[in-house]
């Protein structure tokens, strides 16, 4: 929000601007991970994990082989994984000019063999490590096209709606952490497994496109008894508790393009958002609640209930709206936004060099259409959401998530052929 516009009074100290994105219905710290309806919520997500794929479950959080065909990729609805890796590659150059569909073709051939082969805890074709490949790893890929493959020679059809995200007011992007004509994203229950297929993969794009940047972040989806949470950022928040859940019909409506040669896929904003831990532990605890409008201990929205339960944003407490006008649940909330949905994850990051150290989200947002349910929600944010002041989003880039394939099919078949 410009410098200039008021804030209401809202019976607290006025704490400020910076934004987390997306709705998320995000609470806070917390004394007993996994209490109340964060076990259920997160469960809800795991039992469901990959609509449409033919995926087999190992015992709640000890870790399943995931399959990798369906009609969608199954790596976007399942719950998320402990580590999850964001890979970026650009076609090199000669490539672009030609519009090379053939070469495209065969790299998704190649990341197709790949993908069917580490998912099962296989190695791939001259692979100096299989050991390294493990079943029973959550492991999933998640592939991408980037915007310039709908441009210039390429031809390519775009999903509805797929742009390249505006730049917000409050975003300080750095190019090293931005854009790209392809993403990987590899997630799973341990780090080994993940590095190994990243670098698999990455080392098998070689002939055809190199590595634009790569992001690794970590994320715990269980609590000590196995079950599955919905996790928390390192604000200590309950991070995703306003996600639609996967299997349901308002899922589907929100995450997956439903015709065209794009059916069955979806797109994706990745922001490498920065968050400055140490202003924010300044903070009392109500101020922590209030800038979310979520309770630190349980996620519960302050209006009161359990996790999951949506906030009442008409509730007030003497006069005044118990969420906060510019609190981070009410501009992202969908009555705040035309009934606007994503679908987020997410996993926390932190990198030091030296005496320097940086922290933050890796955020991702899917949703059917970038342009009118993503860039609309992140706008309302970057206008007058209190967590801009501490958090600034430095990477930003877009994909169009390839729709699933079945057995002997491969990657992005329908839409090079279409």
């Amino acid at each position: 929000m410009p410098a200039s516009t008021s804030r209401p009074t809202i019976g607290r100290p006025s704490i400020g601007r910076r934004s987390l994105l997306g709705y998320v219905g995000t609470a806070a710290v917390g004394t007993a991970v996994g209490v109340g309806a964060g076990v259920t919520g997160a469960r809800a997500l795991d039992d469901t994990a990959s609509p449409g794929a033919d995926s087999t479950t190992a015992p709640t959080g000890l870790g399943r082989t995931i399959s990798p065909w369906g009609r969608h990729q199954p790596g976007v609805a399942a719950h998320p994984g402990a580590v999850t890796e964001l890979v970026s590659l650009d076609l090199h150059a000669r490539h672009h000019r030609a519009g090379d569909r053939d070469l495209l073709g065969r790299l998704l051939r190649v990341w197709t063999s790949d993908i069917e082969a580490l998912t099962q805890g296989k190695g791939t074709p001259g692979d100096t490590a299989p050991w390294l490949a493990s079943a029973d790893a959550d492991l999933s890929v998640t592939v991408g096209f980037g915007p310039r493959l709908f441009a210039g020679a390429w031809d390519l059809p775009a999903p509805a709606g797929f742009a390249e995200v505006p730049a917000m007011t409050h975003d300080r992007l750095e190019k090293s952490w931005s854009g790209g004509d392809l993403v990987l994203v590899v997630s799973g229950r341990e780090g080994s497994t993940v590095g190994h297929a990243v670098r698999r993969l990455v080392a098998d794009a070689r002939p055809f496109a190199q590595l634009r940047w790569r992001q690794s972040g970590s994320w715990n989806p269980y609590d000590p008894q196995g079950r599955p949470i919905t996790g928390r950022n390192l604000f200590g928040q309950v991070d995703g508790s306003g996600n639609p859940q996967p299997g349901t019909d308002l899922f589907d409506q929100t995450v997956w393009i439903s015709d065209g040669v794009w059916q069955g896929g979806t797109t994706l904003v990745v922001r490498r958002i920065r968050m400055d831990l140490p202003t924010w532990d300044e903070l009392t605890r109500s101020e922590q609640e209030g800038s979310m409008g979520r309770d630190l201990a349980t996620g519960a929205p302050l209006t009161g209930g359990r996790e999951l339960d949506d906030v009442v944003l008409s509730a007030r407490d003497g006069g005044r709206f118990v969420v906060a006008p510019l609190s981070h649940v009410r501009r992202s909330h969908p009555s705040t936004n035309g009934g606007r949905r994503i679908f987020r994850k997410a996993a926390n990051y932190e990198v030091s060099t030296g005496s320097e150290m940086e922290a933050g989200l890796l955020f991702q947002s899917y949703q059917r259409d970038l342009s009118d349910q993503f860039v609309p929600i992140q706008r309302m944010l970057d206008e007058g959401d209190e967590l801009n002041e501490w958090t600034t989003a430095v990477g930003s880039a877009e994909f169009a998530v390839l729709p699933g394939f079945a057995r002997g099919e491969w990657l992005g078949q329908g839409v090079l052929d279409g």
